[in-house]
């Protein structure tokens, strides 16, 4: 944590505190306690520092938030910081109060201040970006399916390892699943199960994470839960046979009229092993067709690049361009992109009797076709865009790179497969054993 010697906390002083790669404090020299916080994001609030209890060093430290800097100048803060530090003087604990009524809070209550105030920055991988729009909602909604129906009416200080675990077991029972219609074509669907509970305690820990910075509570209680915080990892992919089939209800849903751009989606997920939306929101802007790469400027790891092979290149060459939207899949109606691949994709794996599978699934059939074919990690990992350091040398020179010849030769297998090529190879071999 590091400080700054005092200084007068002048407007121009304030103005020139610029972010660190740590938070750090400049204390005001006419005005001992006072000062001002300057977070890692640029976000400079002003602070009050005392000593509860009357003071002396064997006293707890304790901070107080004033508030922003914009919101209040130097001299309205110092202002109350003065009031602050003469409370204090008389025996005042102005944060131990402030703490012993959070922790009177309700969840509920916290995780509309986690709304409000902390569900905009990203963890883990993409640490301090911006949380995405869509990310944000989910998360949210997560949250008000699954923890205000089960903890909501809490307080902050009943919630323990104990109700943490009850509450996994909980919703993996299924206690918080519901399908309910809210309007004529509106209806919420809630599933519970394994996989919602790993999901909904990654963001209550995110939540409770918010609310030890914020001072709130003194620990996460979801840390020392025996629980299992992370997903399983999904081990299912076609096999070309499955891919064979895939492709012959293309074709017959294309014969039957299937929207053009829905198929186009879908034909590019099984040759690329893109992410649902990385394809379905993919901007002619991003489309590198003398390279042969797809540069993605804002996926699930940041900016990626990704080798296409031929049969991709051609079935991007074929596409119309709408001259009035940068989206290679503009939407029917606005200015956003195609949103009609839900129902589409459902037909789709009925018509080529696949239940279960999911668009996800095709990124790790080209994966596991990749592996399969003897192709090595790090091109495999660049083909799908893994956030891996050791693949970041090929991203660099990836138009010259294995790893673009490397995605040809997998999307031509599954190109085949999609035509049915596999199959067929298959039954000459079966009839030349005989």
């Amino acid at each position: 944590m590091a400080k700054s010697k005092g200084v007068p906390l002048t407007k121009r002083v304030v103005d020139s505190s610029e972010a660190k790669d740590q938070r750090y404090y400049v204390w005001d020299s006419e005005l001992g306690g006072f000062g001002l916080r300057v977070e890692t994001s640029g976000v400079k609030t002003f602070i009050v520092r005392y000593r509860a209890n009357g003071g002396g060093r064997t006293a707890a430290q304790r901070f107080v938030t004033v508030g922003r800097f914009g919101t209040l100048t130097p001299d309205q803060a110092r202002k109350q910081a003065k009031i602050i530090l003469g409370g204090v003087a008389t025996g005042d604990d102005p944060a131990g109060e402030r703490q012993a009524m959070r922790r009177q809070m309700t969840v509920t209550a916290l995780v509309d201040l986690y709304e409000a105030e902390g569900c905009f920055i990203q963890r883990g991988i993409r640490q301090g970006e911006p949380m995405k729009d869509r990310t944000k909602a989910y998360t949210i909604a997560r949250l008000r399916h699954h923890v205000v129906p089960l903890l909501g009416h809490k307080r902050l200080s009943e919630i323990g390892v104990t109700e943490i675990e009850r509450f996994v077991r909980d919703v993996a029972a299924g206690k918080t699943a519901r399908d309910e219609k809210t309007a004529p074509r509106t209806r919420i669907i809630v599933r519970g199960g394994d996989g919602a509970a790993r999901k909904v305690v990654r963001d209550l820990s995110a939540v409770f994470s918010f609310a030890v910075r914020r001072e709130i509570v003194a620990d996460n209680p979801v840390d020392n839960a025996s629980i299992r915080k992370t997903d399983n990892r999904r081990e299912r992919y076609l096999t070309l046979e499955e891919v064979t089939r895939l492709g012959a209800a293309f074709d017959a849903i294309e014969a039957d009229g299937a929207s053009p751009k829905a198929l186009a989606i879908a034909r590019l997920w099984a040759l690329t092993g893109c992410r649902r939306d990385e394809i379905a929101g993919l901007r002619w802007s991003e489309v590198d067709f003398e390279r042969g790469l797809l540069i993605l400027a804002d996926s699930k790891t940041g900016k990626s690049i990704r080798p296409l092979g031929a049969a991709a290149i051609t079935l991007l060459q074929g596409i119309d361009r709408n001259e009035t939207s940068d989206f290679v899949f503009p939407a029917e109606r606005g200015d956003g992109h195609y949103q009609g691949t839900k129902q589409f994709w459902d037909k789709i794996i009925e018509k080529a009797e696949l239940p279960g599978v999911t668009p996800h699934t095709l990124r790790h059939t080209i994966g596991s076709t990749a592996v399969s074919m003897g192709e090595a990690l790090a091109l495999t990992g660049a083909i799908l865009g893994h956030a891996n350091p050791r693949s970041t040398a090929i991203y660099a020179h990836v138009q010259n790179d294995p790893s673009r010849r490397a995605a040809d030769r997998v999307s031509k297998k599954i190109a085949a497969a999609l035509a049915g090529k596999s199959a067929e190879i298959k039954k000459r071999r079966n009839g030349a054993a005989r």
